[in-house]
């Protein structure tokens, strides 16, 4: 079944690229749907249309690639940052959700598979674990510090992905004393260079301003 969607270079095919772009229009027309109807169902409505718009955003910007690793991952234009937003505004429970909703969305978008587990790292708990900036939720710079974390808790999981999958796949001649550290180092290099961009950004003061009113909008 998985062959259907992924080729042998890990990469789509045009099924899987056909999937991926139906689930992002599903996800945008399901918010688009929700919003327009949400001041009569209420706040249940409004919260499953942003977060629906968020996912695709997410997904959207994830294409857009600033700079790109030779072994996977890349700094976006800020694609985590929709996903922590949906945790600031409605808690762990609901970020962890919507992460692991985008997670599978990046497993078809770039699909490595390995092993079950594997998939699990770098794709699911990865980017389910974002939603843990929700544990900063209503606590002040608590956008800010979501952020840090999430980003952080993500790598924890690339990280632990390269440790026990990635590292069988180096060279021979791969320095014997970066193997330790290498899984960290490079994980981290693409997480915390897209992560500081994206703060200094989000602590520009008509940035701020925008994103809580934003907040207001999502969570009245």
């Amino acid at each position: 079944m998985l062959q259907l969607f992924v080729n042998a270079e890990g990469g789509l095919t045009m099924a899987g690229y056909v999937l991926s772009i139906a689930l992002l229009a599903l996800c945008l027309l399901t918010g688009l749907a929700l919003a327009e109807r949400g001041d009569r169902r209420g706040a249940d409505a409004r919260r499953l249309a942003y977060c629906a718009m968020a996912v695709a955003l997410a997904y959207v910007t994830s294409f857009i690639k600033v700079f790109k690793l030779p072994y996977g991952g890349s700094v976006t234009l800020m694609s985590m940052l929709f996903i922590v937003l949906v945790a600031h505004w409605y808690g762990v429970k609901t970020g962890v959700l919507v992460g692991f909703a985008y997670g599978i969305l990046q497993f078809l978008q770039e699909p490595y598979f390995l092993s079950l587990f594997q998939v699990c790292c770098d794709y699911v708990l990865a980017f389910a674990a974002l939603g843990l900036a929700g544990l900063f939720r209503g606590k002040k710079n608590g956008l800010l510090l979501g952020y840090v974390v999430a980003v952080l808790a993500r790598g924890v999981f690339h990280t632990l992905g390269g440790y026990l999958y990635w590292m069988d796949y180096m060279p021979e001649n791969f320095p014997q004393a970066l193997r330790d550290l290498y899984p960290i180092i490079y994980n981290y290099s693409y997480l915390l260079a897209e992560g500081l961009v994206t703060v200094l950004i989000i602590k520009i003061p008509a940035v701020e301003k925008a994103l809580e009113r934003i907040r207001e909008s999502a969570v009245r």
